[in-house]
C-alpha cells in the first residue's frame, strides 16, 4: 500500500487495542490467554482522532496535513479492524491459544487525486472519481515469537472497485511485528505492498495525448504497461498509554513514521517522475480512547 492519509488510521487503531504487558525476565512461557483480565478479553471499542502529514497524492512530492477519525472494535467475537481509509470485518473468533486466524470482508474509500491536489499542473487536469473497494481479507497471527507478548501477523486484502472509478482489482499484502516495550509503550513494525491490475494502472497512471497538450507538454504522454506492483514500504508505530498501562484501555498517544517507494508504472508515470517523487514519506500523531 501507499502510506497516505488513511494509513494513520490503521496504525493508530492497530496499536491501541493490543494488550501490552511488562516483559518480565522471569516469565519463560506465554500465558494461556494473554487477553485475560484486560479490557480486550471481551467486547471493546477504540475511537480517536489523528493528524497526519502525507503526500498530496500517491507519487506526489507535495505534502498536506489531514485530520483523521479512527475506530476499531470487537463485539460478540466479530472484530472490526482498520484499513487505510476503510475497515475490515473478521468473522473468525479465536480461542486465544496458538495461531489466530482472520477471515472476512475488507473495504476502503480511495480518494487518490480526488482531493487536496497541491501541484498546479496535475490539478489542471481535474479531479478523479473516488473508488469504493470491497473484497475478501484473510490473515494469520503467530503469538509469542520472541517474547511472551509479541506477535507476527501476515494478511492480505483482495478488493475490487464497485463505484465505477478505476473498475480494477487491488491486492494488499502485509507483514507486521508487534511487541510491548514496557507496560506503557508498544511498538509495531509493518512491511506492506500494493499490487493492482491494468484497469487501476490505466486510471491513475496514464497520461493521454490530450492531457499532454492540456499541460503544454509538461506532462508527456504515458501508456502504462499493465498490472503490477505499485508500491512497497515500511512504517514504525509507537503507542503510549497515558495512565501507564496499555492493558486497561483508556487514553493513549500514537506516533507513526513511514516510508514507501513507488514501483513500476506508478514510478514511471509523469505524475510521479516529472511532477512528484517515487519516495513517499509519512508522519503523524494521534489520540485515542479504548473502553
Amino acid at each position: 500500500m501507499t502510506f497516505r492519509t488513511a494509513a494513520l488510521a490503521a496504525a493508530i487503531c492497530a496499536s491501541l487495542p493490543v494488550p501490552a504487558f511488562a516483559q518480565d525476565s522471569q516469565i519463560d512461557t506465554a500465558p494461556a490467554d494473554p487477553y485475560a483480565d484486560t479490557v480486550f478479553s471481551g467486547d471493546y471499542i477504540s475511537v480517536g482522532i489523528g493528524a497526519v502529514l502525507s503526500p498530496s497524492y500517491s507519487g506526489s512530492n507535495d505534502y498536506v496535513v489531514s485530520p483523521l477519525p479512527i475506530v476499531q472494535a470487537s463485539f460478540g467475537g466479530i472484530d472490526l479492524n482498520p484499513r487505510p481509509a476503510g475497515l475490515a470485518v473478521d468473522f473468525v473468533s479465536d480461542s486465544g491459544k496458538g495461531p489466530g486466524f482472520d477471515l472476512g470482508i475488507a473495504g476502503r474509500l480511495r480518494a487518490d487525486r480526488a482531493q487536496q491536489i497541491s501541484d498546479s499542473v496535475v490539478k489542471s487536469l481535474g479531479e478523479l472519481d473516488r473508488a469504493v473497494e470491497l473484497g475478501p481479507t484473510a490473515g494469520i497471527s503467530f503469538p509469542a515469537v520472541f517474547n511472551p507478548y509479541d506477535s507476527v501477523t501476515i494478511s492480505t486484502d483482495v478488493m475490487w472497485d464497485v463505484a465505477g472509478a478505476h473498475d480494477g482489482m487491488v491486492i494488499a499484502p502485509s507483514l507486521a511485528y508487534f511487541t510491548p516495550l514496557s507496560e506503557a509503550v508498544a511498538a509495531s513494525l509493518t512491511f506492506s505492498a500494493q499490487y493492482a491490475d491494468g484497469d487501476f494502472h490505466d486510471y491513475y497512471y496514464r497520461v493521454t495525448p490530450a492531457q499532454n497538450l492540456a499541460t503544454g507538454g509538461v506532462l508527456p504522454a504515458f501508456e502504462p504497461q499493465g498490472g503490477g506492483f505499485t508500491s512497497a514500504g515500511v512504517n514504525l508505530l509507537l503507542g503510549f498509554d497515558l495512565d501507564g498501562n496499555l492493558a486497561n484501555g483508556g487514553l493513549g498517544l500514537v506516533a507513526i513514521v513511514g516510508y514507501s517507494r513507488m514501483l513500476g508504472d506508478a514510478k514511471r508515470t509523469p505524475f510521479t517522475s516529472v511532477r512528484g517523487s517515487a519516495d513517499q514519506f509519512l508522519g503523524g500523531l494521534g489520540l485515542g480512547y479504548t473502553f
